[in-house]
């Protein structure tokens, strides 16, 4: 991870410090007041606010926006710990709100309903930090370069299947090997990587030629790409905090994802729609303390309520992992 301490831009700063503060911890999805209580007394480390949990909003269907100002500003006043809430991808408006709000961060996610097929938010532009999904490197690296101050594996949402959650952090780890072992390809690497800024250009009937984003120009993108995947190539790993979500279920989920290098987890449906979820949320919060100590795992699994009921990827109709770009 970068040295925060060599940032020169004080928001930039404050973002990303904000961000490593929740490294090591469990972030747990809540609908209401209760829920939050729940989660700061298991050790949360921050809530996500939202009306519906991913289990839900995936059996709902229809369009998924924003939660309720009044909704997120009640949580904010139970809890004493972070609240996170969730904006539609590419939605400045919604995240405008959500700074006005107060929030400690925003989640700009894929599991809301998107709103612009083209951009997503210029996080640069907010004060508030902002996490975002990624399913490979190279979609984590756009968002880093877009201005999120945190990183997480998409998984899929809502499903209580951590087979996605794996798959992308295997992917993610994989490539960031690769471009650390192979120093010569970054140029093409960086040109894999900046191609879907220029995504106005597949659907437009004229050559738009893409040579400004709402992010800046594409020589400036480029650059900054180069500087982001050299940062990887040294490090072996994202220069922000990187989290893992979608799926997770049971604390030997948790402990899994820790295992396979990420700083926390993302946690909602898998607390909430399990048989007992204030004794899940504490498992859960055991087994990614002590990740690496077997017999602790296995003490948060006989603690742990009986799971969600699992849904297989092959299945869904609404793949929420395959938004965003």
């Amino acid at each position: 991870m970068v040295d925060i301490t060599t940032l020169n831009h004080g928001t930039e700063l404050v973002k990303r410090g904000f961000a490593q503060m929740q490294e090591g911890g469990v972030i747990m999805d809540v609908v209401n007041s209760h829920e939050a209580q729940i989660a700061e007394d298991a050790g949360a480390t921050a809530v996500m606010a939202l009306e519906r949990v991913p289990a839900d909003i995936r059996a709902d269907g229809g369009v998924a926006r924003m939660s309720h100002p009044d909704m997120i500003r009640e949580i904010m006043e139970t809890t004493s710990i972070p609240v996170m809430a969730k904006a539609r991808i590419g939605h400045e408006d919604e995240a405008r709100v959500l700074e006005n709000l107060g929030v400690d961060m925003i989640d700009e996610s894929e599991v809301l309903t998107p709103a612009d097929p083209f951009y997503h938010i210029p996080k640069k532009d907010f004060t508030v930090p902002f996490v975002c999904g990624c399913t490979n490197m190279a979609e984590a690296v756009r968002r880093i370069v877009e201005g999120a101050a945190m990183i997480r594996t998409k998984g899929e949402a809502g499903t209580g299947n951590v087979v996605s959650a794996v798959q992308h952090a295997r992917l993610l780890n994989s490539e960031m090997r690769y471009v650390s072992n192979y120093s010569e390809n970054h140029a093409e690497v960086v040109e894999q990587i900046i191609q879907p800024f220029k995504r106005l250009n597949d659907v437009s009937e004229f050559n738009l030629s893409i040579e400004q984003t709402p992010f800046g120009s594409i020589d400036e993108l480029n650059r900054e790409i180069e500087q982001i995947v050299s940062q990887i190539a040294s490090n072996q790993r994202l220069p922000v905090v990187t989290f893992s979500a979608g799926g997770i279920a049971t604390p030997a989920d948790a402990a899994l994802m820790m295992r396979h290098s990420m700083d926390g987890v993302f946690v909602g449906s898998g607390i909430f729609k399990s048989s007992d979820p204030r004794q899940t949320a504490e498992a859960i919060v055991l087994a990614a303390h002590h990740h690496d100590d077997s017999a602790k795992v296995e003490e948060a699994c006989r603690m742990a309520g009986t799971p969600m009921p699992g849904l297989e990827i092959e299945t869904l109709d609404v793949r929420m992992d395959k938004r965003g770009w």
